[in-house]
């Protein structure tokens, strides 16, 4: 049977056009719902996501994760490989696509390891592996040994995959946890340098040249990265990259005492926010990836210098983005539906047909930001409280509901 969106105002090519949608197989009889003054999206895309299972299910599992997505409006999310086992081998993934199978309720597409277990050793079995997976990083550590990603650069390219990189050289750390800026050295904080981030960004992007792979950097957070790429991708290098809602709208600035405000990379200076969004706007920043990363509370209730580091953002990316990007007129609605959607999805081979796979929201609707509200396990965000305009109301996943906000009959 079918669900038919009435009067809704259909996003295409930068306008909204009312019309009346038909989704096939989204419901046991025909259902019609007013969609007067929402507005429909094709679903997003995130291709940086940490669902949690196998192996960390106290955090988070595939069920709740997604269920989060489709809250946020999400129809696609890239699952990152630092699971317990590590997607490293056929075997090891079949455990976490089983899982994926039976209980998700978007799409998810898994990255395979680069390395066996994430150790940055030994080369994972990416043969064996290619057929499987979106694209191949060791998220969460980077590979530290030169030889060994210029070695998973030629397997990728062999095989026509994507390296997505977490890029950290691990001798630059010396132990901090926040950004190394004005913040750290006033409140006694150790600080991590930017130049761990944009050292490893400079190595691969001289290898991505040197092999001809797809590279894609993960979450980058520093001026100094920007413009690498933006002057690699001058140079003809096959480099996308991505950067992750709280780095476009917080800066070190914003920093409390508090776990909330810690993930990987840090929040940096004013100076890097501004930085990216420029790069935002040039079209040096391909897409907006939320790196979701739940964990407990405890685990993030032990201030700045203990907690452990990472946030969740699949349920409050749009409405953050909408708000505090498009409505004060840093960017369109059309860039923001590109860098969501569009790049994303061309760029990882992902994605569904238009209407079978979109989001609907109320963009009118104004509040607050609430994690009792989440259907994500984990409850850590920076933006707790924060004033917010765009609610979701329904999402379509193949033809099915994966969200329906509870003020909508199906």
């Amino acid at each position: 049977m079918q669900v038919l969106l009435k009067n809704a105002d259909v996003f295409s090519g930068g306008f909204c056009s009312p019309k009346d949608l038909i989704i096939n197989g989204a419901a046991d009889a025909p259902v019609t719902v007013d969609c007067s003054g929402f507005t429909v999206f094709p679903g997003f895309a995130d291709v940086h996501v940490h669902l949690r299972e196998p192996g960390f299910s106290f955090k988070e599992t595939i069920r709740t994760g997604t269920l989060a997505a489709a809250h946020g409006g999400y129809t696609d999310v890239c699952a990152m490989p630092n699971l317990n086992p590590v997607p490293d081998s056929p075997a090891h993934l079949a455990l976490q696509t089983a899982l994926i199978e039976r209980d998700a309720a978007v799409r998810v597409h898994p990255y395979g390891a680069i390395t066996v277990g994430e150790a940055g050793e030994t080369l994972a079995d990416m043969a064996g592996l290619a057929e499987s997976v979106v694209a191949f990083s060791d998220d969460g550590r980077g590979v530290q040994h030169e030889e060994r990603m210029l070695q998973a650069m030629r397997e990728a390219k062999r095989f026509g995959k994507i390296i997505a990189a977490h890029c950290e050289d691990n001798s630059l750390l010396h132990g901090g946890y926040i950004h190394d800026g004005a913040y750290a050295r006033s409140h006694g904080h150790r600080g991590i340098c930017s130049a761990s981030e944009y050292a490893q960004i400079e190595r691969d992007l001289r290898l991505a040249a040197k092999t001809g792979c797809s590279y894609h950097v993960c979450h980058i957070s520093a001026k100094e990265s920007v413009a690498l790429i933006r002057e690699a991708k001058r140079a003809g290098v096959d480099v996308t990259c991505e950067t992750a809602p709280h780095y476009l709208l917080l800066c070190e600035d914003d920093l409390q005492e508090d776990g909330r405000f810690k993930m990987n990379p840090p929040l940096r200076s004013a100076s890097d926010r501004d930085a990216l969004l420029e790069g935002l706007c040039d079209g040096t920043i391909d897409m907006i990836a939320t790196d979701h990363a739940p964990h407990t509370a405890e685990e993030k209730g032990r201030g700045l210098e203990k907690s452990l580091m990472g946030i969740i953002g699949l349920e409050t990316a749009f409405p953050l983005l909408y708000t505090y990007l498009v409505k004060t007129g840093v960017i369109s609605l059309d860039k923001l539906i590109a860098l969501l959607h569009d790049n994303p999805c061309r760029r990882f081979g992902i994605g569904g047909s238009f209407p079978e796979n979109c989001t609907v929201f109320d963009l009118s609707a104004q509040y607050e930001i609430d994690p009792d509200k989440f259907l994500s396990m984990g409850r850590a965000t920076p933006f707790a409280g924060k004033t917010v305009f765009g609610k979701c109301m329904l999402t379509f996943c193949g033809g099915q509901i994966a969200y329906r906000d509870e003020s909508i009959r199906v």
